[in-house]
């Protein structure tokens, strides 16, 4: 009788799983996930994170269970809790998927060591189109979204695979206890495959298009946090809303190509994640009482606030608050990115290196963005994205008394609120005393 592992690791669903559909061929199955201690020791096993990656590993093995398996539990390095497993067992392959990052590569280089030519690795489970599987002339990755785009949309991809119906665990398997674990902030979404296809199934694409900016109506598919965990298939989703069509499905397809595309940055500079892609010699300015301020909410801005008080009460933030608080801090407050990077990975449920550094990165003007000296005025910002103030309101409650677009300035008018941290005609100065502007 054959067996066959599957190493979960940023792929926690059955649906469009091809880890999980190549290693279901052999005669059994084991479903393995390793909790990794060096995941802690990096400073990624953040509290909203672990939480909901408990959530995850429950639901997944709740479905599990209803197809005749469960989840195998272990602790220590993947490589060598894999390894031993299939000495146990017997088990002819493991499957894993690619990942992007250095984390991942070191990961992928160990199994390989342990196992040698019994080592499967898929490509495209993480991501639509594989990190590396589209590059220009010459080079190995695409350093401009748009063109990457074009060559993404032209590129072929697998077909979305079905859930397994039933699947057989070999005898004997033993397994830790799934953990357990409390997040930081009181709002966080509930994680796992099958509150994921709940959420997918409610939310409405054709408004996509027109709402996914306005801070209030909160329009946005608030699906990041599963695709970070591989709860949903960033495949099935572009498939799907191909399908559907329509304004909304395509903006919502092409943030997909935009998530595509810093995987395959990131594949191809895995420095990235901490030095800049292109560095502009910042030297950025230090004062970390302003640092402390923004990450408390406490900038005098209310837009900029609200924004960093979602992130601490939900665990995830809008995505036009993400830009413009971290343009607020970097371009504004001129303060280097990994400062802001670091605190949204302390928080954040759907915390990506690739998507998270390389977006501070953007911002900053030290990653991919064509205009590095671009600044997003946060009051210009609010006026468009927050008219009536109805999102400042919902966050910064001691605002709440000011009518409409006038909590965007609050200042003499709210005794409990503080003074702009940076004056408003001053928005920018410290990046153009650093930086030539073009």
């Amino acid at each position: 009788m054959t067996v066959s592992i599957a190493l979960f690791t940023q792929d926690l669903r059955l649906h469009d799983n091809p880890v999980l559909h190549a290693a279901r061929t052999a005669d059994t199955t084991v479903p393995l996930f390793v909790l990794d201690p060096a995941v802690d020791k990096a400073g990624f096993a953040a509290p909203n994170r672990m939480a909901f990656l408990a959530d995850c590993l429950a639901d997944l093995d709740r479905e599990l269970r209803r197809r005749g398996s469960r989840l195998i539990l272990r602790h220590g390095d993947p490589a060598e809790q894999a390894a031993r497993l299939a000495a146990e067992t017997g088990a002819a392959e493991v499957h894993v998927a690619a990942g992007v990052s250095a984390f991942a590569h070191r990961r992928e280089a160990r199994l390989r060591e342990l196992l040698g030519d019994r080592l499967r690795v898929h490509d495209a489970s993480l991501t639509v189109v594989p990190a590396g599987a589209v590059t220009p002339a010459g080079k190995d990755h695409y350093a401009v979204f748009t063109p990457y785009h074009r060559a993404w949309q032209q590129a072929p991809r697998r077909a979305v695979l079905g859930a397994p119906r039933v699947l057989r665990l070999p005898d004997d398997v033993t397994s830790e206890p799934l953990p357990t674990a409390d997040g930081t902030s009181p709002g966080l979404a509930a994680g796992g495959e099958s509150a994921a296809r709940e959420h997918w199934k409610r939310w409405d694409p054709d408004a996509y298009a027109e709402l996914h900016d306005a801070l209030a109506a909160d329009g946005t598919s608030r699906l990041s946090p599963y695709l970070h965990f591989g709860c949903l298939s960033a495949n099935e989703l572009a498939d799907r809303a191909t399908a559907h069509g329509g304004a909304g499905a395509e903006a919502f397809v092409r943030q997909l190509a935009w998530r595509d595309f810093h995987h395959q940055v990131l594949a191809a500079r895995p420095e990235a994640a901490h030095r800049d892609y292109r560095s502009r010699e910042d030297r950025w300015h230090q004062d970390e009482a302003e640092a402390e301020a923004w990450r408390q909410g406490r900038t005098g801005y209310p837009i900029v606030d609200a924004g960093m008080r979602q992130l601490r009460h939900e665990g995830w933030m809008h995505n036009r608050a993400r830009l413009l608080t971290a343009s607020f801090l970097v371009k504004s407050l001129y303060l280097d990115w990994r400062i802001g990077a670091r605190h949204f990975l302390s928080l954040l449920v759907d915390g990506d290196v690739a998507n998270n550094q390389l977006n501070w990165q953007w911002t900053a003007g030290t990653g991919t963005d064509t205009r590095p000296n671009r600044v997003l005025n946060p009051l210009r910002q609010a006026d468009r994205y927050d008219p009536d103030g109805a999102y400042v309101r919902r966050w910064v409650p001691e605002l709440a008394h000011l009518p409409g677009a006038a909590i965007h300035r609050p200042w003499g008018h709210a005794p409990d609120y503080p003074d702009p941290i940076v004056a408003p005609e001053s928005l920018g100065a410290r990046l153009r005393h650093a930086r030539a502007l073009d």
